[in-house]
């Protein structure tokens, strides 16, 4: 008895001595980080400045294109590929309607209102277009095995990348626009307005998204289809109009992050979606794919990690932050596969 009852502790031991070393190793690699962050601090305040500022504005950017990945995923659980391109196809938009459109030259006072109506009508041609794309390619493949939709998302970001490649919409190559000329102090490397324009307006969209999905009728409705279609259709909820109002606020969110994305570089390009694209899903899955909050906090952290890495004392330069970025994705998802604000889940997808 005595040896089994040994025996059996011993056991239990080596069964816990796994999460154990894996919560040692995630505490040094996250204190590596830190230390790493606190040493370009130290050795080059002003440049440390500078550059976490352009973070926080890239990082904003990056934000808004992962809150649209997440919207969506938390609903119906796909993982829409397309919504990069979709976003590159909202600065083309926005750059024909700020400067062929409207004339927007130099960001002043008078040219408020009409930057808040290429941001209205972006928002409302990625909401139509993203909703087309749920009504004609998707709606017919949420019985499917996961491997359908998730093909046909990237089969559409080709539809979107050859889009924007045309001669008629954008072109092959990059194409720069009048440069828009921004008033006010500057901060780092960018000028006072401009950084609090995409924070703001990162911030605004994030409390929006944040009411309607807790607070209004609406929202119940994407929170009872997300746990159970069927069961909400039985409580009488019309889950294709839900899922549809879902993917219009992804695709609205889309499109303010291409207005944003060209106020500040002043240039379009066809493959400017897979890049950032690509980026901002990394970020949705660092803080916690399906959490609005997780999905700016990681858009926020990558944003910085990055212009750290490329402009720090210690940094690695510009070649080496896609494999940074994506080295600190791993080792998340190694010993914290639910990202920051994630909730742990037995469910394998």
């Amino acid at each position: 008895m005595t040896t089994l009852a040994t025996a059996g502790t011993t056991r239990k031991a080596k069964v816990r001595l796994g999460p154990i070393i894996e919560r040692y190793v995630g505490i040094a690699v996250l204190l590596l980080g830190l230390f790493w962050v606190v040493m370009n601090l130290i050795e080059d305040p002003d440049g440390f400045k500078d550059s976490f500022i352009t973070g926080l504005n890239n990082g904003a950017i990056y934000a808004l294109i992962a809150l649209g990945y997440t919207m969506v995923y938390g609903i119906i659980e796909l993982i829409n590929f397309a919504h990069g391109d979709l976003f590159m196809l909202s600065t083309v938009v926005a750059a024909n309607l700020a400067v062929n459109a409207l004339g927007i030259g130099n960001l002043t006072i008078a040219a408020v209102l009409p930057i808040l109506l290429v941001l209205v009508i972006t928002m409302a041609f990625g909401a139509v277009v993203n909703v087309g794309a749920e009504f004609f390619a998707y709606r017919k493949l949420r019985t499917a095995p996961k491997l359908a939709p998730l093909m046909t998302a990237v089969g559409l970001s080709f539809i979107f990348r050859g889009i924007g490649q045309s001669d008629y919409v954008n072109g092959s190559a990059p194409k720069n626009w009048p440069t828009i000329v921004w008033g006010g102090p500057v901060v780092g490397n960018l000028y006072l307005y401009q950084l609090l324009m995409v924070i703001g307006t990162t911030v605004l969209l994030l409390l929006v998204m944040t009411y309607i999905v807790s607070k209004t009728r609406r929202g119940k409705a994407m929170r009872a289809v997300a746990q159970d279609q069927d069961g909400a259709r039985l409580m009488g909820i019309n889950v294709n109009g839900t899922i549809s109002f879902t993917f219009a606020l992804g695709g609205a969110l889309a499109g303010a992050a291409g207005v944003l994305y060209f106020l500040v570089r002043t240039n379009t390009y066809y493959d400017t979606g897979t890049q950032l694209g690509l980026i901002a899903f990394t970020a949705a899955v660092l803080g916690g794919i399906g959490n609005l909050t997780g999905a700016v906090v990681g858009g926020v952290l990558i944003g910085v990690v990055q212009a750290i890495n490329e402009g720090g004392v210690y940094g690695l330069g510009q070649q080496w932050t896609q494999v940074v970025i994506f080295v600190i994705l791993i080792v998340l998802m190694v010993f914290k596969p639910e990202g920051i604000f994630g909730k742990r889940t037995t469910e394998k997808v």
